[in-house]
Parts: structure tokens; sequence; C-alpha cells
């Protein structure tokens, strides 16, 4: 029978090494030869006045599972599923919530990105945002590498020194300290990280040095905006999730393809690099970049290791359709 796996569910299993897991193991599916090669359909939202649809959909044959995540947005907050299938039969193996898991593997992503973008003896990460999100970015980024210090700037000064002090307890070996400002928060960094909902630049691009390496996570739709163009200039290394998925809706990115400042194939998946088909970083001095949007195949694979583990423990409950 298929299961149903609640938010308590997914946050007694899931940790962010498994979200790590998954998400590498996602990029390495889709940059797969052949017919065993995972698909990612970029996302597609419907708008009405009051609350807006959002779907990714996808399929990992490599793994035997395919399936969507849909979620909707309205004033009242944000609700999150994901619907996994066997890829063979075509049945429901199960309806996943999504709020924790999507905040992991958003984090996730930027962990991956990392490990394989910055240099590896980064020790000092900035970062934009104190928010839901960010709580994956900076566990992800810490996971990845051998980080001794985050600075995190945000709006609001008491959400911010919350967050830095319930980020503090949740990782003990590093430092997680507020920035005072956004200056602050670049200069020195040999990450940063943006997790915002911004609709402009949140820091000047002669702030960068050579080395850094940026994730940039909150411009997953063309309103959105985190980077400057001279920013994104700056940058020897541009690597996207998915060049289709960030032509569409890569807020940072869209201007400067316009323009013809930027083109399509100037853009490099992560799952090309990780497999080697494409160069990441090739100096200590090069900046590279990250744009990370999200993707259905992401979500799936976390969510298929998620519900392998529900199943060892007896969580879950049984739906009465999928079977």
């Amino acid at each position: 029978m298929a299961l149903y796996l609640s938010e308590a569910d997914v946050q007694s299993v899931l940790t962010m090494p498994m979200a790590l897991e998954a998400v590498e193991t996602a990029h390495r599916e889709l940059s797969r030869e052949g017919a065993l090669a995972a698909q990612d359909t970029p996302r597609a939202r419907t708008r009405l006045p009051q609350t807006a649809l959002h779907l990714l959909h996808g399929g990992l044959p490599g793994l035997g599972i395919l399936g969507y995540k849909a979620y909707t947005s309205n004033r009242s907050g944000n609700r999150f599923n994901v619907f996994l299938f066997d890829a063979a039969s075509g049945v429901l193996q199960a309806v996943v919530a999504a709020d924790y898991l999507g905040m992991m593997r958003t984090g996730a992503a930027s962990g991956i990105a990392a490990k394989w973008l910055a240099r590896p003896d980064s020790e000092v990460a900035g970062v934009f945002g104190s928010g839901w999100q960010a709580r994956g970015h900076v566990e992800a980024v810490c996971t990845a590498l051998p980080l001794r210090r985050v600075k995190v700037y945000g709006r609001k000064r008491d959400k911010l020194e919350a967050f830095c002090a319930e980020m503090g307890q949740r990782l003990p070996g590093v430092e997680i300290v507020p920035a005072a400002d956004a200056e602050a928060t670049v200069r020195g960094a040999d990450v940063i990280g943006t997790i915002t909902t911004a609709a402009a630049p949140l820091f000047d691009a002669d702030w960068l040095v050579p080395g850094v390496h940026i994730n940039a996570a909150g411009s997953n739709a063309l309103i959105r905006q985190e980077l400057s163009e001279a920013a994104v200039r700056r940058c020897d290394l541009v690597a996207v999730d998915t060049v289709d998925t960030a032509l569409k809706e890569a807020g940072d990115l869209v201007p400067l393809l316009e323009k013809g400042r930027l083109s399509a194939r100037q853009l490099v998946e992560l799952g090309d690099v990780i497999v080697g088909r494409r160069a990441g970083r090739s100096s200590p001095e090069q900046i590279t970049l990250f744009e990370s949007q999200g993707l259905a195949v992401q979500d799936l694979v976390l969510a298929s290791l998620v519900l392998a583990q529900a199943r060892a423990r007896g969580l879950g409950q049984e739906l009465p359709f999928g079977g």
C-alpha cells in the first residue's frame, strides 16, 4: 500500500547528510548518458487571484522512480506535497509532506555546489537571509565544507540574533554570528549565500574578492533578483541546476541573457561538473556562481530515501488508494 508521510514523520528520519546524498545523486542521474538519464521538467505555475499552484515533475529511470511536487502559495502560507510513483508499474508509492523536505533539499543543493565549486579550504561564509529556507542553507554548507565561521545578515535584528543562536546550537563546531551590514557579510567571505525574496541586488559587486564562491538560491522567479548584473559578470563560471530551468526562471541571469551579456552556452549544469563532463573551478582565484532554482528530481530522490527510512521504522499511514 502507498503511504502518507507527515511532516513529523519526515523530520524524524531526514538528516542533512541524507539530503546531500540525494541532491548529488539527482544531478548525477540528470547528467547520465543514454536511456536511463533522468528527466526534469521546469516548474509550471497557475496563478489565481488569491492562490498560486506550482508543479514540478520528473523521473529517474535509473532509480526506478518518477513523480511530482505540487505546492500552493497563499497569504495564509504554503503547502507542499511530493507524490512518488514506481517507474516500472506506475503505482503510487507515497505522498510525502514536503515543507521540511523542501527546505533541506534546497539547502543541500547549495551544499553540493559548494563541495564541487568552492575552494576546499574555505573557512568563512557570508549568508543573506535568516528565514526558514536559510536554516537548511547554512547547515548544508557547513556540512559540505570545513567552515569555522558564518556571518548572517537579515533585515530584522531580533529575528537575525534568534536565528544565529538557534543555528549555533544546531552546529556547535561553527561560530555563527550576526553581520553588521551587507558589506560586512561579503568582505572576507570564502563562500557567499543568498536565500531571500529580494527584488533588487543585495550587495555591491566591487566587494567580491578573487576566489569566492556564490550560492544564489532565492531568485527562482523573474520578479526576484539577488545579484546585480555586475556581480554576475565578475563570475568566471556560472553553474545552474539545468539550463532549461535557468532560462525560464533565474531572475539573476535572465536580464543578462536578454541583453546578450551572457549566453546559454556559457551556463554549466552542476551535474556535468559532478560527472566530469564540464570543468568546475580551475584555479583558486576564480569567482564561481551557482544559481539554484530547484528541481523535481532533487525532491524525488530525497523523498525516496525518506520513504525507505520511514518503512524501516514503521512510520506513516496507509492510503486507501494507489496500491
